[in-house]
């Protein structure tokens, strides 16, 4: 971890685009509780295959609106040069400044990526080669390793090619275990591999939704958590789940931070209250 310690905190929110004017207004009331925390900057997702495509773009120009320095993600796993090159200049133009380069989802009944990209490295490159320093460019890490990656070292691999590429900061996948991510850590300084690795942290809110996610991005759910949060689930305390959610994640916030994590990128789920709880109680100063 002592490569992660000489890097600068950051800390930033991730937002999903709203598929209803009643989410939209919902997103609103979200956005105008999270400003107040001042966050670095926010992220905006894309899903599989660019289909919110259209919904990020104007997502990220309400949070520009709104003050806030917001990231689109950018998926090209089906894209053209030419179409990444279009909304790129569309997102230049707006006034962004960040990217988060991604390979994406393969969309439902694809075997493979369809485009001129096959993996999110080649997206950096293009985006390098097209634009030089224009944009911060994130990519996205995995502590417990892709579950598409034919073994863990070639994973490790695969990130480092990123960086290669021109990559800033990566984000992470969600995790439960933070010795995953030390352990990543560990694998990337073996190799070289110095930029900052920043842990995204799940709040535990929905918890067949989160068993949901978890299977398909390959995060671990760990025993014990399980155990008890199916219970509290069948039980259908709420209230008590949260709070068991709130209470193990903080800690592992906490303890991230308190080993030199370079920052924490939350994943809001387009609610206020659990972001802005661990926020606070983290004591975090932006």
């Amino acid at each position: 971890m002592e490569s992660q310690k000489k890097f600068e905190k950051s800390f930033s929110i991730e937002f999903f685009p709203p598929k209803s004017e009643e989410a939209r207004d919902r997103l609103h009331r979200v956005r105008d509780k999270l400003i107040t925390l001042n966050p670095h900057y926010v992220s905006v997702t894309f899903g599989a295959g660019g289909s919110t495509q259209q919904g990020t773009v104007e997502t990220v120009q309400d949070m520009l609106n709104a003050g806030l320095d917001a990231a689109p993600h950018l998926s090209c796993i089906t894209s053209s040069k030419e179409d990444i090159r279009e909304l790129v200049n569309n997102y230049r133009d707006m006034g962004v400044k960040r990217i988060v380069a991604l390979r994406g989802d393969v969309p439902s009944g694809m075997r493979g990526p369809s485009g001129e990209f096959r993996y999110a490295n080649e997206l950096v490159e293009f985006l390098r080669s097209e634009y030089g320093d224009t944009f911060h460019l994130e990519v996205g890490a995995y502590p417990e390793f892709h579950p598409q990656a034919p073994s863990a070292s070639a994973d490790i691999d695969n990130f480092a090619r990123k960086v290669k590429a021109g990559a800033d900061v990566a984000i992470t996948q969600y995790f439960f275990n933070a010795d995953a991510y030390y352990r990543f850590i560990e694998q990337l300084e073996k190799r070289g591999v110095d930029i900052p690795v920043i842990p995204g942290i799940m709040p535990i809110i929905n918890w067949e939704q989160l068993k949901r996610f978890s299977g398909m991005c390959g995060a671990d759910l760990p025993r014990w958590l399980s155990w008890r949060a199916e219970e509290l689930a069948d039980k259908d305390d709420k209230e008590g789940l949260q709070a068991f959610g709130h209470e193990v994640v903080g800690t592992m916030a906490e303890e991230l931070l308190a080993q030199g994590a370079p920052g924490i990128h939350f994943y809001s789920m387009n609610q206020a209250k659990p972001t802005m709880k661990l926020w606070q109680d983290l004591g975090i100063r932006t």
